[in-house]
């Protein structure tokens, strides 16, 4: 563990509070998952708060930029890297599994209950892109969960079934689940786990492919901008069908009467999941809209990072309050 001395640049936050980073893990359906738990050097119990990664995300990118800053806030929060997936156990390399994922945000909220320096009664969750679809989930009947923010959060099946827009064709799912179909037969014959890219090559094609969105997404984890060696650049076909039968908006209305915050960009080509989602959800719930930011805008740029941990601190305190 090693002490971080920080002072928050956001205009609106300008508190200072030394926070300490360590290295933990804890287990997640038998698989040893990793995890830095940032917490304030101040007395506690605090309120804490889960922070889950994108899909192919690790800790070390957005979802412990958001964890470090609402530690500096007063929080206990803990990222980690999802099971098969950056430092955590699991075979194959490269699988999503939104059961799993799910699985592993309810056994990081039971590690924080065992912490004494966390408030067990007042525990949130925070999650990122496709993690914003997993902790709605995983709120929906861990009643443990007390508040839940979301930042560009999406459903990954939607997401691979009508693309970022929502106006894919409906072929090219049915093209993957064919692919994902071949793969598992081809396994089954000893042929070997089979991957698809999550990227392509250059970021020329990736915003033929995929426009803004894709390009934005390509800068973010394949150059200098925020890639990092765990983050995963190829998922298993195998992945493919796990996700396409999650629902991850299913279930939102069962997180009522606790608070659903969903934050997304004004710009965001994913923003109509978000909308969509908290249409479905019953209350007390707020949509707030960051202006002029983008889906990828929001993992790091501090001028919408800055206004989105504004609203997750006020949101957090309001509904953990209690030791706030």
């Amino acid at each position: 563990m090693w002490p971080l001395r920080t002072v928050t640049e956001n205009p609106f936050l300008r508190r200072e509070i030394i926070t300490v980073k360590t290295d933990v893990t804890f287990l997640s359906a038998g698989l040893k998952i990793a995890g830095h738990l940032y917490t304030p050097d101040a007395a506690g119990p605090h309120p804490a708060i889960v922070v889950s990664h994108p899909a192919s995300g690790v800790k070390e990118q957005t979802a412990g930029l958001y964890a470090r800053r609402l530690a500096e806030q007063g929080f206990v929060t803990l990222a980690f890297d999802t099971a098969y997936q950056g430092e955590s156990e699991g075979e194959p390399r490269g699988l999503e599994d939104p059961s799993q994922r799910v699985e592993d945000i309810k056994s990081a909220v039971s590690f924080l209950t065992t912490r004494e320096d966390v408030d067990a009664d007042h525990i949130g969750t925070l999650g990122i892109c496709a993690s914003g679809g997993y902790v709605l989930a995983a709120a929906a009947t861990d009643h443990r969960i007390k508040a839940v923010g979301t930042v560009s959060g999406v459903d990954v099946a939607r997401m691979f079934r009508l693309g970022a827009d929502g106006a894919q064709d409906p072929a090219v799912i049915q093209g993957m689940l064919d692919a994902a179909a071949a793969a598992r037969t081809a396994e089954a014959r000893g042929d070997g786990t089979r991957s698809f890219p999550v990227f392509p090559d250059t970021a020329e094609q990736a915003l033929a492919l995929g426009g803004r969105h894709g390009l934005e997404g390509f800068e973010y984890y394949c150059t200098d901008h925020a890639q990092h060696p765990r983050s995963a650049k190829t998922l298993t076909w195998s992945s493919i069908d796990r996700m396409e039968f999650f629902d991850a908006f299913r279930f939102v209305d069962l997180i009522a009467p606790r608070p659903l915050l969903v934050i997304v960009g004004r710009e965001a080509v994913t923003s109509w999941m978000g909308v969509e989602a908290f249409q479905n959800a019953r209350g007390p719930k707020e949509l707030h809209w960051i202006e002029s930011a983008s889906h990828v805008d929001l993992y790091d740029k501090e001028e919408y990072l800055g206004p989105a941990v504004a609203k997750l601190t006020e949101f957090f305190e309001g509904n953990l309050a209690e030791t706030a």
